[in-house]
């Protein structure tokens, strides 16, 4: 018995490992290194490409409850998360390269699983199959998908990456060390604009030369990774309500709020490389240069890599899968990753991880472990198979998809802290019957 995975992403690498520890023999297909993608700079699976950050790691959070409930469920993704993990306040941040280390030789390492290097051009004619080649798949592949899904059936939109500079080069003059509230440890760094320096700032952003990018156009942006020029074009105070808002965090010179604050993430471990947090942008190189240097603490910034714009490709899933991520029209196909409409990084984990454990259990003969919507897992599963929508667009992890508690709980956190031990009550009931088949 031996299932073929196509893609070594997040998805795609937490699909072959629960495959191989439930006893399947998996072969995994990976471009790289042999064929690489405008984004992609590492050989390494599972390569983290926006943000270091998985985002927020409370259970206040709907993205925390999912990464507790993967936790607990023996994800790969998040043990590799958990290993390699940096501070960074509330949220759950790990040092990029080595992360997709870790993840690469569990991996490499396994007994059961068989890697395969070079670009997959169409889908096996038989056998079990499961698809995560991500929002970056090949021209060939997606073209071979297209296909097999007939017209109008797969959309695209488009991603962004931030730009790093190294800390080092920040000038601490004009910035300080503090998480937003103070909330956790002083983990980002803070650099301060007035209202004239954010003005012209802004000004420059909104005039800014764009790289090219073939289809673009603002419609087509995914509102939860916007790039930067593209928000700023929406009006002069919408990046003071977005990304560059100064809501608690105070400058220790003045005791006050700035005007504006660009907030700056460790990329790696060692703290040598900072992330600007909501700067993903396609501007073309120089312009990045010349407009981020326009920032008071970054004026003599170093960039050892600038925002990039890529294309992402994800399916038109409620047509087409069923809550299991199984092709309705073809069972032995199952989707995984953002090419289902799951966006972010431990969405994609948690669809490769619903996808093979039910994959196993059907090879096995058992009955499906259903996850219900009361659950991160199952209710992000149900919104992507939902024939109800109308035009579906990639969804993050939120509270508004799973269902209400039908009792008024007060305040925004302590209800969502309700929603998500509810959600692990009925999960630890869940574990033994989901845990069984590991070997």
């Amino acid at each position: 018995m031996k299932v073929t995975v196509i893609g070594a992403g997040l998805a795609g690498s937490e699909a072959a490992w629960q495959l191989a520890r439930r006893g399947i023999s998996v072969e995994l297909r990976e471009m790289k290194p042999e064929k690489m993608t405008p984004a992609h700079v590492s050989p390494d699976f599972a390569e983290l490409v926006c943000s270091n950050s998985l985002r927020g790691a409370g259970l206040e959070n709907a993205v925390g409850l999912l990464k507790e409930e993967l936790r607990r469920l023996g994800s790969l993704i998040l043990e590799a998360a958990d290993a390699t993990r940096v501070e960074a306040g509330g949220a759950l941040a790990v040092d990029r390269h080595a992360f997709s280390a870790y993840v690469t030789e569990k991996l490499r390492s396994h007994p059961r699983i068989t890697v395969t290097a070079g670009e997959v051009t169409a889908l096996p004619e038989a056998g079990e199959v499961v698809v995560a080649t991500g929002p970056l798949t090949s021209d060939a592949l997606a073209a071979a998908l297209q296909d097999l899904f007939g017209p109008g059936t797969t959309l695209n939109f488009f991603d962004a990456a931030a730009p790093l500079v190294t800390f080092e080069s920040i000038d601490m003059d004009h910035a300080w060390f503090a998480s937003r509230y103070d909330k956790g440890t002083a983990d980002y760094v803070n650099c301060a604009l007035s209202q004239e320096e954010y003005r012209a700032f802004w000004a420059a952003l909104c005039h800014a030369e764009e790289a090219e990018v073939h289809g673009f156009e603002d419609k087509n942006v995914f509102e939860g990774c916007m790039p930067v020029e593209v928000m700023a074009r929406r009006g002069e105070d919408t990046l003071r309500y977005g990304p560059l808002k100064p809501r608690g965090l105070r400058d220790p010179k003045t005791g006050k709020e700035p005007y504006a604050v660009v907030q700056l993430r460790k990329d790696n471990a060692a703290g040598s490389i900072y992330n600007l947090v909501g700067f993903q942008t396609h501007l073309k190189f120089g312009e990045q240069k010349r407009v981020f240097s326009m920032i008071p603490a970054l004026r003599n910034a170093e960039f050892v890599r600038y925002g990039v714009m890529h294309r992402n490709t994800y399916l038109d899933s409620p047509r087409l899968l069923d809550r299991y991520y199984r092709l309705k029209s073809d069972p032995r196909l199952v989707f995984a990753g953002q090419m289902t409409g799951v966006e972010g990084y431990v969405e994609s984990a948690a669809s490769g991880f619903l996808g093979a454990v039910e994959l196993a259990r059907r090879l096995e003969g058992l009955p499906p472990a259903d996850f219900p919507d009361t659950t991160a897992i199952g209710a992000l599963a149900r919104y992507v198979s939902n024939e109800s929508v109308g035009s579906f667009q990639p969804m993050n992890i939120n509270f508004g998809i799973m269902p209400p508690l039908g009792y008024k709980v007060k305040g925004k956190r302590n209800k969502n802290a309700v929603l998500s031990q509810r959600s692990l009550d009925l999960l630890q009931t869940m574990e033994e019957d989901v845990l069984a088949d590991i070997q």
